[in-house]
């Protein structure tokens, strides 16, 4: 447990809102010197590292993935203005505190020494990825998928402790994505004492958002885990001043998707002359269609946790898009286990407990050694 907390400081310690670079290399290095594994550092920055079946060309392959960059530290997270100054790391009351210990470098050092130290079994090759750029859409992740990274399964190390019940990590079947659209509504500007001589674009938004207020949110049901999206209006944008009729509003629309289903917001621009619809961000979701890995994982999870005398996990379904959404989009079979907990990303006292972190390693140790 030692290794792992050290691992994770050393880690949770580099800057990476601004450059991963710093992060990467240390990750590279590590893997280079404590493991065999053939180790690739691609041209964002990715780190993939593969350990190969012996002589085995159609070998399984399961892939442990992670990102190492972070949201911008608050203040009291960093020693320096912007990447010049590290990151404050503190090691207290059996928890590692600092930018980027929840999410999710603790977790990439436990997919690191997982990697280093399980023995799958033959015929699996068993490779471990650190992405860059998920906090801005995955950038890391569609990059190293472009170029052929293609594992028939992933554990996807994003946070997945607490959520059944507190103490546990359970497994993630599934995860809804976010697509992020405007309604742009325009009309013609004309002097608002004669409100009859222009298009008030105002007003054709409204109609428009009615349209979507009456519209069904999507919803699916994997694993018999039930997965809700949402739509709400977020952001209204129009006019320039008091006196005159608008030409143009804006509408911003958060929507949270599902596997397989997502709102008909076309029907809004469809319905209202002078409005069309603009997709500005598009984070699929996620969902495990392979029985055995969901269950195989689950049954890992609960053996580790019986070993250490804590309730069993469960599969359930994590609100928030991750780069397994890419994977999965991709036709990669992914779950999500991690140590984040509600609460902890992107908080000005995120922090990691260093058990959670000792229990993530043993399953993603035991999912890598177990055939599915």
């Amino acid at each position: 447990m030692n290794e792992l907390a050290d691992l994770t400081e050393k880690l949770v310690a580099i800057p990476s809102h601004e450059d991963e670079a710093a992060a990467g290399d240390a990750i590279e290095e590590w893997l280079r010197a404590e493991t065999d594994a053939r180790v690739e550092r691609d041209e964002v920055g990715n780190v993939i590292a593969r350990k190969e079946a012996t002589g085995d060309p159609d070998a399984d392959a399961l892939a442990f993935v992670g990102h190492h960059d972070v949201v911008p530290p608050a203040e009291r997270q960093t020693t320096g203005d912007g990447n010049a100054g590290d990151y404050v790391v503190e090691r207290r009351d059996g928890r590692i505190h600092g930018r980027g210990a929840a999410d999710m470098k603790g977790a990439v050092a436990a997919c690191m020494l997982a990697f280093r130290d399980a023995e799958p079994p033959a015929g699996r090759e068993l490779a471990f990825a650190s992405f860059v750029g998920e906090e801005v859409g995955g950038e890391g992740a569609r990059h190293a998928i472009s170029e052929g990274f293609a594992p028939d399964r992933a554990l996807v190390a994003e946070g997945s402790t607490n959520y059944s019940k507190p103490g546990v990590t359970d497994v993630v079947v599934a995860h809804k994505g976010r697509r992020a659209s405007t309604l742009v509504a325009r009309g013609t500007a004309a002097h608002a004492s004669e409100p009859e001589a222009g298009e008030n674009a105002i007003y054709r938004a409204s109609d428009a958002i009615d349209v979507v207020r009456r519209l069904d949110a999507p919803g699916a049901t994997v694993f018999g885990e039930s997965v809700t999206g949402s739509l709400a209006v977020t952001m209204v944008h129009g006019g320039e001043t008091w006196n005159v009729v608008p030409e143009r509003c804006e509408v911003t629309i958060d929507e949270r998707t599902v596997p397989g289903d997502r709102a008909d917001l076309a029907r809004a621009a469809d319905a209202v002359a002078g409005v069309e619809w603009e997709v500005e961000q598009d984070l699929p979701p996620m969902a495990c269609g392979d029985d055995a890995f969901a269950e195989g994982a689950l049954a890992v999870a609960r053996e580790a946790h019986d070993e250490l005398g804590l309730d069993a996990p469960e599969h359930v379904v994590k609100p928030h898009a991750t780069d397994a959404g890419w994977l999965a989009e991709a036709g990669t079979e992914t779950l999500v286990c991690g140590a984040s907990e509600p609460g902890e990303a992107h908080t000005d006292t995120e922090s990691v407990g260093i058990d959670v972190l000792d229990r993530c390693y043993r399953i993603y140790a035991g999912v890598a050694e177990r055939a599915f």
